[in-house]
């Protein structure tokens, strides 16, 4: 959204006090009165992707790594990220792996990458691959692998009611798509699924 079209911080306030009238409640009693200044700071946070490119996490790359050529992985990388649909949270973990092509980057950034798209409304199937898709633009390496396992609390607390229940994704570039053992080799490095 650009910045000329984007809502004030007090019509954003307005907005969630007229959220909490809907509910039933009286925005204006002692519990509520400081809500609407804190659920639009937590939407900051929450919300602080849109503000990044995450591009630019990956552009420091260093060359001096002995011809290193192997697959490189960063796993179990924690994210809290929300739903598009119901702005309720998904919360999981990304695996993500990419075979070097004579660079590499600072694992911090992986996850930087990883944290600047769950910090956007989402749906897991675009988080997976837009992740795959910019280290694959910037780094351009032989190929990409990211794993997605989220918990999505639009099902848990709402419709079906249904816990415990965990979504995997994936999304599969260059060597980690087209090389059969690339890929069985990438998802043996992180071992997804329960009881790993």
């Amino acid at each position: 959204m650009a910045d000329s079209t984007k809502p004030s911080r007090e019509q954003a306030e307005a907005a969630v006090r007229t959220l909490l009238a809907w509910a039933g409640d009286d925005p204006t009693r002692e519990g509520l009165l400081d809500t609407p200044k804190r659920v639009v700071k937590a939407y900051t946070e929450w919300f602080g992707g849109y503000a990044v490119d995450p591009g630019e996490y990956l552009q420091r790359t260093f060359q001096e790594v002995e011809g290193y050529d192997e697959m490189i992985v960063l796993r179990d990388i924690e994210f809290e990220s929300h739903c598009e649909h119901h702005l309720a949270p998904i919360i999981g973990k990304a695996h993500v792996g990419y075979l070097p092509n004579g660079k590499v980057v600072g694992i911090s950034k992986l996850a930087r990458v990883v944290d600047t798209y769950a910090k956007r409304l989402q749906v897991q199937e675009k988080m997976t691959a837009q992740i795959a898709q910019v280290i694959q633009e910037v780094l351009q390496p032989r190929g990409v692998g990211v794993v997605i396992e989220g918990a999505h609390e639009c099902m848990t607390t709402r419709g079906v009611h249904k816990r415990g229940v965990s979504m995997i994704t994936s999304k599969m570039l260059g060597t980690f798509r087209d090389d059969a053992r690339t890929r069985a080799e990438f998802l043996r490095f992180i071992d997804v699924g329960p009881g790993r």
